[in-house]
């Protein structure tokens, strides 16, 4: 297939910006009422987004082999849904219909023939995944709420206990839903390493308009019900192979996944220096400094800097994070978390300041994760 004709005819249909997940949602409606349930109309950011995080994995087919661990990652976690198999053809109609729409005279046999055929592949690797997954997992994973702290009057640390293990690697996370508000899921890190009591930590900022989050954050009280979906990504997990000591970059509840690896440090033994530079706008936004410091004090491998680049009157290291880090950069592998924004810049600057762009670690996958909100 031509992957060149897939990714310029996508350029081409996406520049209809908000007309094309309405077209799409209206053809799939029209043709498979059964699948109205499925994308209710509380969640049209979050499915307005599946159609751009679509178009985007169909068209870079070519890159199927890199995609193929997330692609398998997205059909475990879609089982949440109640995704079958025979809604991926349903799904892919409606896509080939919009792309008809929106390309008009340029929709020819054979570019249709080679949408048909990516579309098919990445279909096959989620649902042959998803029927695996059935066979010894179930679709969420339900936690009982131990404890939540408001930690300030935006962000919340929940700690919740499993019912049955949840097999994750620390720097994954996991779509949660509150049973309250079910139908609703947004992507939180796990913010520890496995341990034998089950229980994880989430760090949770409200955002707004966010349902989920402000659930989490004002309306979830200790008793309370979540789910999670299947654990998902590996760009902010340790490889068995990776060698070398880490400098971590955290901007705000983005340090959950790098709290993780220091977990996993602790639990794995000495054998590596951990830098985490744990950046914040302002001091009250240092949220978790308390535990990283009685951290930092038992661990001697460990160093923990907090970076502030908002508040005139902080006493510490003021400035972004990525700037205090490049201090403490000796050639360790680096890892990355935070908002889009924050990703981005911080990259952008490690490449400039000479950091190798394979000793850079983040999750590169933001876009797609529309699938999964």
């Amino acid at each position: 297939m031509d992957a060149q004709a897939l990714k310029d005819s996508w350029h081409q249909v996406s520049r209809s910006g908000d007309q094309v997940p309405l077209y799409f949602y209206s053809a799939l409606f029209l043709m498979y009422p059964e699948t109205r349930n499925m994308f209710p109309v509380s969640m049209a950011h979050q499915r307005d987004r599946l159609v751009g995080a679509l178009g985007h994995i169909v068209s870079n087919v070519d890159r199927v082999n890199e995609l193929v661990p997330f692609l398998q990652q997205l059909g475990r976690d879609h089982r949440k849904f109640s995704v079958v198999a025979d809604h991926y053809p349903a799904v892919g109609r409606a896509l080939l219909a919009t792309l008809e729409h929106f390309l008009g005279d340029r929709w020819t046999p054979a570019l249709a023939q080679a949408w048909t055929q990516a579309y098919d592949l990445v279909a096959q690797v989620m649902v042959e995944a998803a029927a695996e997954a059935a066979k010894t997992t179930p679709p969420w994973w339900e936690a009982e709420v131990i404890s939540h702290e408001l930690r300030t009057l935006e962000t919340a640390v929940i700690r919740a206990r499993m019912k049955y293990q949840y097999p994750f690697q620390p720097g994954q996370s996991a779509s949660v839903s509150v049973v309250k508000r079910s139908g609703r899921w947004r992507y939180y890190s796990m913010a520890n390493a496995p341990r034998q009591d089950n229980t994880i930590d989430l760090h949770v900022r409200m955002v707004d308009g966010g349902a989920v989050s402000t659930a989490l954050v004002l309306g979830t009280r200790r008793g309370d019900i979540l789910r999670l979906g299947a654990p998902v990504g590996d760009r902010l997990t340790l490889r068995p192979d990776m060698p070398g000591d880490l400098l971590l970059i955290a901007g705000g509840t983005g340090l959950a996944p790098l709290k993780a690896l220091v977990e996993q440090a602790i639990f794995g033994g000495p054998g590596r220096k951990v830098d985490l530079i744990v950046g914040a706008r302002t001091s009250r936004d240092l949220y978790d400094l308390d535990t990283l410091t009685k951290m930092d004090a038992e661990q001697p491998w460990l160093t923990v800097t907090p970076a502030v680049s908002h508040d005139p009157f902080y006493r510490g290291n003021r400035g972004y994070a990525v700037d205090v880090a490049l201090q403490s950069w000796r050639g360790q592998e680096v890892f990355v978390c935070g908002s889009e924004e924050m990703v981005r810049a911080t990259v952008a600057r490690l490449l400039d300041a000479g950091v190798p762009a394979d000793q850079i670690h983040f999750d590169e996958f933001t876009s797609e994760r529309g699938l999964e909100s």
